[in-house]
């Protein structure tokens, strides 16, 4: 049978950025024995903390360019606490990188698994599933994915821009509606909610312009609104009554982390960067250089994004059966992990390290 090549640019970056990273290709490998029907072509790249710490640049020549020509982009954790730029900022040529390739769609999946953690009492916690989509190269972010763009930055005063555009929110928007279609399709709820501060800000007010402009396209796809401070208390009183919250970029960085506290914590939080063209993809959890090597991170954050690249390459290639099937082996294995407890990272006080979990996956995946 022919095989589908897909490239990857496999960036592992900084601290268990490289053993999370490791977990994720092997998980993937036992997905593909499974199914079967393409390969994965990796081009390893050097970027990150580390590496500016040795040669003075966040990303080595040549590898902003591999990424333009590959199919997708597996970015294992980038950062370390005492490796700074002068301004005090952190190494960060991931940011650049989504604002070169254009990669508006954050794609943050917040999902309840059986005998996992879960922070809240109420037994509805159980079905939490739920996706922060968060724009991600504009909102806040916009002075910080690339230099130059400060319109006020000396010793007395620093402005930061918070952009909003019509172009990249119709993007972001139909994005969300689509993708809310895919999951009422699988059988979720299929709604998005508006998320933004529009009471306020004339660019939030814009935001949901927009959003209530693209909805008229998507008729059949319920929609609700919620102000982001109000979102956040309904995150903790309710959050299994939403499927996809769509928002400005500052509002998804800190409510896909609090969402993701509510299903265990950051070493469940997987992600997607989706562009027109590009994707990234990467666990949302930092590089935790203090436990870096000694086996005890849980890599299931980066074994969930792989699969989230799976699918990508699956509808990139014009629904591929072979990478769909193989993002939903490795998605199942990790459900009917948890639900027989063969999963127990030690990130929720078990017994099991980045290998013996991602061992126990791969014979998951197996038929073990």
């Amino acid at each position: 049978m022919n095989e589908t090549k897909c490239n990857i640019a496999v960036i592992r970056g900084d601290g268990i950025g490289v053993d999370v990273t490791d977990a994720a290709l092997a998980v993937i490998e036992a997905a593909r024995g499974r199914t079967g029907g393409f390969r994965l072509d990796c081009d390893d790249l050097d970027a990150g903390a580390g590496y500016f710490k040795e040669t003075g640049q966040d990303i080595a020549p040549g590898a902003e360019d591999a990424c333009d020509t590959a199919d997708a982009i597996l970015l294992g954790a980038i950062g370390l606490p005492d490796v700074r730029h002068a301004d005090g900022t952190e190494i960060s040529p991931h940011l650049r990188l989504r604002d070169r390739f254009g990669l508006y769609a954050g794609v943050r999946p917040v999902k309840a698994y059986p005998n996992a953690p879960q922070r809240l009492a109420d037994p509805r916690a159980a079905g939490i599933d739920l996706i922060i989509l968060r724009e991600s190269t504009e909102g806040l972010f916009y002075t910080a994915a690339a230099t130059g763009r400060e319109i006020v930055a000396n010793d007395d005063e620093v402005q930061d821009i918070l952009r909003i555009t019509r172009a990249t929110s119709e993007k972001l928007f139909d994005f969300a509606f689509r993708l809310a279609e895919k999951r009422k399709a699988r059988g979720k709820k299929g709604m998005v909610t508006c998320v933004d501060k529009a009471n306020v800000f004339r660019s939030m007010a814009f935001f949901r312009k927009i959003f209530d402009e693209r909805k008229a396209a998507f008729p059949d796809v319920p929609v609700s609104y919620n102000y982001v401070d109000a979102q956040a208390l309904d995150l903790i009183r309710r959050p299994w009554d939403f499927d996809v919250l769509v928002m400005e970029n500052m509002f998804g960085d800190i409510l896909s982390d609090l969402a993701g506290g509510l299903v265990g914590g950051m070493g469940m939080a997987s992600c997607a960067e989706v562009g027109d063209e590009h994707a990234l993809f990467q666990p949302a959890h930092g590089s935790a250089p203090d436990i870096m090597g000694q086996d005890k991170a849980n890599p299931l954050a980066a074994i969930l994004s792989g699969a989230l690249m799976l699918d990508y390459l699956s509808d990139r290639t014009g629904g591929h059966t072979g990478l769909a099937d193989a993002a939903q082996v490795i998605e199942d294995a990790v459900e009917k992990g948890f639900a027989a407890n063969r999963l127990r990272p030690m990130e929720f006080g078990g017994d099991m390290g980045t290998k013996a979990v991602t061992k126990e996956l791969i014979d998951l995946i197996g038929g073990a």
